[in-house]
């Protein structure tokens, strides 16, 4: 790369991260909220979720845009590069859970046409797991943190086992009572969508590994060695 072009090269990448802050952290906020209206039994809230889907789509685009910009005129290398293809993988991640918060809200929205079938404590604990997970990644992703993204990928194992205890505790409720079956599925695939949120933030994990190391962790399940 030109030297002269550096500086407003750096410009333009920490503004590409600003904005997949800025999608992350609508993204989160969207999750949070429809948790919290499940919990409160917030219809209106859960419609707006659902349909409320188009900022952070537009990002998804503006993101994409930015890479491809500084992959075609500033031909980047080494550290660089991977970073802007890493930011490009977690553009992907951070719509999807866009899309996973609107599917909440749609199978919350289902699941309050029936009787409460339990209290609801921890499904919302996965929530606050599934946000910090993402906010963390995210942070990992900004300050290249190999220590911080490893921890992501620790704390992924909790919310899987959060999911199983949800998914027998239900089974049970649906054994007991045929009533059940419904509302207890709505639960079931918000715990599978908490789920797949941490399996993004893992992703973003994983990506900010490889772009600070150019070490390919994905499908190991021993932590990185010290360095």
């Amino acid at each position: 790369m030109d030297q002269r072009a550096l500086p407003h090269f750096q410009e333009e990448l920490q503004t590409l991260q600003q904005r997949l802050l800025q999608m992350g952290g609508l993204a989160e906020e969207r999750v949070r909220a429809a948790i919290a209206c499940l919990v409160s039994g917030d219809v209106d809230g859960l419609d707006a979720i659902a349909s409320g889907d188009e900022p952070v789509n537009e990002l998804h685009i503006e993101v994409d845009r930015r890479c491809f910009q500084l992959l075609a005129l500033y031909q980047p290398m080494a550290v660089d590069l991977r970073a802007i293809v890493a930011a490009v993988k977690i553009n992907t991640d951070l719509e999807r859970v866009g899309d996973l918060a609107v599917s909440i809200a749609e199978a919350a929205r289902r699941y309050m046409l029936h009787p409460p079938v339990k209290q609801l404590i921890d499904i919302p604990r996965m929530g606050d797991i599934a946000q910090s997970m993402l906010r963390d990644a995210l942070d990992a992703f900004v300050r290249r943190d190999t220590s911080m993204a490893q921890r992501v990928l620790d704390e992924d194992d909790t919310l899987d086992a959060l999911k199983s205890q949800i998914f027998r505790e239900l089974l049970t409720y649906m054994l007991k009572d045929a009533v059940a079956v419904e509302p207890a599925i709505d639960l079931i695939l918000i715990s599978r969508h908490l789920e797949r949120i941490g399996d993004h933030a893992t992703n973003i994990a994983e990506d900010v590994i490889f772009m600070v190391s150019a070490r390919d962790v994905r499908h190991q399940a021993s932590p990185l060695p010290d360095r």
